[in-house]
């Protein structure tokens, strides 16, 4: 314990002189916040849809085979109930609700009028505000439709609602993938440069061949970032509250537990990366470019997963940012708690495992 405690010193010493280094831990993560908060637009399509049809008539049913038809939207599930819609949202089977109201085509005709509301998950405000207006479009194009080939005006209102996010704020869009992102850069990239920095130094070799363990220099090296990682995803969470309004709608521990399943992959995956790159240089290019490009591109952070070509598809699926926002989503906006997000836990935790036993592996057997 006490070598432990030692090396633990050192690496601290280490992180505080370089100015560098301070300025990558503290001020990108406050920089990131605040500029994605008003830069961050995307594109969407093939929307997965809930419908609530009270009235199943043949105007309602024309009408969401407009909108299916329209390329925007697939059903994903028909329910018959309001009470319905919380676990249709809950679930991920649905971004968007249609609600068509009891005798909708009975009001139509006779008082040229009809009222549907559409519900969106407005989690990802930039998302739910998309689909919501390429939804008003399209049933306003159907109204368009029927009032060229009939006499009279007929109307038809949407009543929208947003689930999650009433005010449509981006920071509920951004601040999940802000985390992921900054973790990552803490935990992988700055481990892996910290092990180089050793390497170039010539002080690995004499850690090497001292009586102190290669899992003990490990957990010597990687503990002050797993802190500093805590510290940063606790700013983060701050920053979004005050000066966003973003609330934590779920469970803190459980937060923080996922933060931690996150941070310990990370930490894995830069001392792979160390055990490859013989100089800082390589090992900042290496983490840039095959982890921070992923997390930013292939995570669904800033586009989304279903807009990509089918073969991105499948590596977002082997990425973890992807799993780890997912779970923030569920926990910081929906407020559900581990029985929404044991899937997603689950393969994060087989992924831990399996990138913490091969670093240790590699590490040990590096020279």
């Amino acid at each position: 314990m006490k070598t432990y405690l030692s090396l633990v010193k050192k690496e601290f010493h280490h992180i505080l002189r370089d100015k560098r280094t301070m300025l990558i831990l503290f001020g990108i993560p406050v920089a990131l916040m605040l500029l994605f908060g008003f830069v961050i637009t995307n594109e969407i399509k093939t929307i997965g849809i809930a419908v609530l049809d009270q009235s199943n008539d043949y105007t309602t049913n024309q009408i969401v085979d407009r909108l299916e038809s329209s390329c925007y939207f697939v059903v994903k599930q028909r329910i018959s109930n309001y009470g319905q819609l919380e676990s249709v949202f809950k679930s991920g089977a649905a971004k968007l609700a249609i609600v068509f109201e009891q005798q909708f085509d009975y009001n139509l005709q006779r008082n040229r009028k009809a009222n549907v509301q559409i519900i969106a998950d407005a989690s990802d405000a930039n998302f739910a505000n998309l689909s919501v207006s390429y939804a008003t479009a399209v049933i306003r194009g159907y109204i368009n439709d029927k009032n060229v080939q009939k006499s009279g005006m007929l109307q038809i209102v949407p009543e929208v609602r947003m689930a999650y996010n009433p005010e449509l704020k981006g920071v509920y869009f951004f601040v999940p993938g802000i985390m992921a992102l900054i973790l990552m850069l803490i935990s992988a990239l700055m481990t892996s440069v910290s092990i180089v920095r050793e390497k170039e130094y010539g002080s690995m070799d004499v850690l090497l061949v001292s009586p102190v363990r290669p899992v003990e220099i490990l957990l010597g090296k990687v503990t002050p970032y797993i802190l500093l990682s805590f510290i940063n995803a606790f700013v983060i969470v701050v920053l979004g509250w005050s000066v966003f309004g973003l609330p934590v709608a779920g469970s803190l521990f459980l937060l923080f537990f996922e933060c931690f399943l996150f941070i310990s992959l990370a930490l894995s995956l830069g001392i792979l990366i160390s055990t490859i790159a013989d100089s800082q240089m390589v090992a900042m290019f290496v983490s840039a470019v095959g982890l921070m490009l992923p997390t930013i591109l292939l995570s669904g952070f800033i586009f989304p997963i279903e807009n990509m070509p089918l073969i991105l598809q499948w590596f977002c699926n082997i990425m973890p940012p992807k799993y780890f926002i997912i779970i923030l989503k569920h926990i910081m906006l929906m407020g559900n708690g581990l029985k929404e997000v044991w899937k997603e836990t689950l393969i994060l935790l087989s992924m831990n495992l399996f990138f913490i036993l091969l670093a240790i592996k590699k590490f040990k057997i590096r020279r």
